[in-house]
């Protein structure tokens, strides 16, 4: 390994695996993947694991490709000049290039009560723990999920065709992302597994206490188990060490996803937020991302220029328990269409994706380059047109609100 060039992954979820597995294209690179666990969390699998169905892990040795050095550990600080990464137990890992993947999970409830009381579902560990609850909670206590999106969605419909009593709270309306037509098929799946929708502009919950759920509207709604599923967040490493970042806390990054602070510095997946435009937080995009990400860096090492970001395929998948499920399209924009795919062929399109997910990251460790979804044709283009529009709303603003001081 001596005299190899090193490139350090942070983070091994999605994005960092198949970002770790692609960069074994070159043999005179040493790869390491820096994650806090031992195992790869499959994470749109975790409300499964909260249902029982699924325990939302696979070995790494399944799905990282042979070459790529593990080290279990947390990154607390990336020192870009020294190029040296520090970590929460071992010694610090130089760098020559790195990749910052650090994934996404719940954002810090500010709801008085939520901290102490709602359970989150977006890691591991927290999904372990709700799941043990849940087995320890009589079966005809109530529960209530709060928050509208996938992952809400999923876990209340995983947990009422148990025959759970699920209350689902929406925080305004129920699957924002879907289309109109979309969350119609969802409301009515989830209406004959039995579960409560409650949605509107009331449906904000303003406090959690042990053993309910407050509305805006003063309602207290009954909840032995609370899940929070409201709102994602990253990791605060990029702010930490002194990287630009956009408002949520991703890494600042051009069209390359290279940092605008520092060129041996590239994000992927859900911390990553290109020209302030960043994509939709889904595993979708992930891959693509760290697709991407790889091949900057790739380029770089060939003394060639990176290419510019591309838009790919859109849509959005969610389970309603296992038989069920919906299959949204989207426009290259990432705005849900009217076409969407329901029921029973849903939920096996599902299945199909989740399944496929390990077997992607597979074929890229064993084949690394194979793995060409961000090179959709056309989505260079459309990527220009989104970032024209983009630019043309901050001019507009700053015209409104002034220089900022």
């Amino acid at each position: 390994m001596a005299g190899k060039t090193h490139v350090v992954v942070v983070g091994g979820g999605y994005a960092g695996v198949l970002a770790a597995n692609r960069l074994t294209l070159r043999e005179d690179l040493m790869v390491t993947l820096v994650n806090p666990r031992p195992d790869f969390v499959h994470r749109v699998r975790l409300h499964q694991l909260v249902g029982g169905s699924d325990d939302a892990v696979v070995a790494y040795r399944d799905v990282l490709a042979e070459n790529v050095r593990l080290v279990v550990d947390s990154a607390t600080l990336i020192d870009t000049t020294g190029r040296r990464l520090t970590l929460a137990a071992g010694a610090p890992l130089g760098y020559d290039h790195l990749v910052y993947a650090v994934g996404s999970g719940n954002a810090e409830p500010r709801v008085p009560g939520a901290a102490e009381f709602a359970h989150p579902i977006s890691t591991l560990e927290a999904a372990r723990r709700l799941r043990s609850i849940l087995e320890a909670a009589p079966p005809t206590a109530p529960v209530t999920v709060v928050g509208a999106g996938p992952t809400g969605i999923e876990t209340a419909a995983e947990l009422a065709e148990q025959g759970r009593r699920v209350t689902l709270v929406c925080g305004g309306v129920l699957g924002p992302y879907l289309h109109t037509r979309g969350r119609r098929a969802v409301a009515k799946q989830l209406a004959a597994l039995g579960v409560t929708v409650v949605d509107g502009t009331d449906a904000v919950v303003t406090a959690v206490t042990r053993d309910a759920v407050r509305l805006a509207d003063g309602r207290d709604l009954p909840s032995e188990v609370t899940i929070w599923t409201a709102g994602f967040g990253v990791p605060d490493l990029a702010a930490r060490s002194g990287l630009s970042t956009d408002t949520a806390g991703r890494l600042l990054t051009d069209e390359t996803l290279t940092s605008v602070d520092d060129d041996r510095v590239v994000a992927a997946g859900d911390a990553a937020a290109p020209s302030g435009l960043p994509l939709r937080m889904s595993c979708l995009n992930a891959l693509p991302l760290a697709a991407h990400a790889a091949d900057t860096v790739l380029s770089r090492l060939a003394g060639e220029q990176p290419e510019q970001l591309r838009q790919g395929f859109y849509a959005q998948c969610v389970s309603l328990g296992r038989d069920a499920g919906i299959f949204q399209l989207a426009t290259r924009s990432d705005v849900a269409m009217r076409p969407h795919v329901a029921g029973r062929t849903a939920a096996r399109i599902k299945e199909f994706i989740c399944a496929g997910i390990p077997r992607q990251l597979a074929d890229e460790a064993r084949k690394p380059g194979s793995f060409s979804l961000h090179r959709m044709p056309g989505g260079a283009a459309r990527r220009r047109r989104l970032l024209d529009a983009h630019r043309a709303q901050e001019q507009a603003i700053a015209v409104v609100t002034g220089p900022a001081r």
